[in-house]
């Protein structure tokens, strides 16, 4: 191929190794948070059934006002329970999240490619560094936006997968019904989902210093601090 000099080394200077370890923590953001499966279980004792484990079964994108509890039994406790569903629909946020992580593992991919292959392209062309840079300030607050928007959506799917839920049940509250929440599955994953958002966040802000040194931009600064200052001559009294 036309122009490819490949130079392993460079992924040793800091825009090839950081590159990695953005590629390395979007592989890390979109797994964690895309690839969670739980469930939420209560006991229910109602007409003709004592002590059922009913289950809820959730998992990304985390549209949970589409998950239904399954029924205590085939009678369904004597036709005091109905439906329930969960409460909230946080896709939204999640496939924001994910969807950045995907796109951000793509673009490092390619960025990879360039730095390896064709890096001397990359220095002799000023629009590539300057896209670089746009995108990689771009990317940083994306990265903002989307960790927070995300860590708000989990902490509202605790409490809508939680022993909080049971209030608001209404087959819960017929008579001679009653429930008690079990359990829900350990959430720990979608915290680390969380945690390697904010990596990425500091990351790819720490990375527009190191982009911005590629750039003409900081090369015409350089010049201009380093001219010769021009100072006007002083005349004696």
């Amino acid at each position: 191929m036309a122009g490819l000099r490949v130079d392993f080394g460079l992924l040793l200077e800091p825009l090839g190794f950081i590159k990695v370890l953005e590629w390395i923590f979007s592989i890390f953001a979109f797994a964690t948070c895309g690839g969670f499966q739980g469930e939420t279980t209560l006991l229910v004792s109602c007409k003709g059934v004592v002590n059922k484990t009913v289950t809820a079964a959730f998992a990304y994108p985390f549209r949970l006002n589409t998950v239904v509890f399954s029924a205590p039994d085939a009678k369904r406790c004597g036709g005091t329970w109905t439906d329930v569903y969960l409460v909230g629909n946080f896709s939204s946020s999640a496939q924001f999240f994910v969807t950045l992580a995907v796109l951000v593992f793509l673009y490092c991919i390619t960025a990879l490619v360039v730095y390896i292959g064709y890096k001397h392209v990359y220095q002799q062309n000023s629009k590539f560094p300057l896209t670089d840079l746009a995108i990689t300030v771009i990317t940083a607050f994306l990265w903002m936006v989307s960790t927070f928007a995300w860590a708000k959506a989990l902490a509202d799917i605790k409490m809508s997968t939680g022993a909080s839920i049971i209030p608001g049940i209404e087959s819960c509250e017929a008579p001679g019904t009653t429930c008690r929440f079990v359990s829900v599955t350990s959430m720990g994953t979608l915290n680390v989902s969380v945690v390697f958002g904010l990596l990425n966040m500091v990351l790819w802000g720490g990375n527009v210093w190191f982009v911005y040194k590629d750039t003409n931009l900081h090369n015409q600064s350089n010049r201009i601090s380093q001219s010769p200052g021009i100072y006007p001559t002083q005349r004696g009294i």
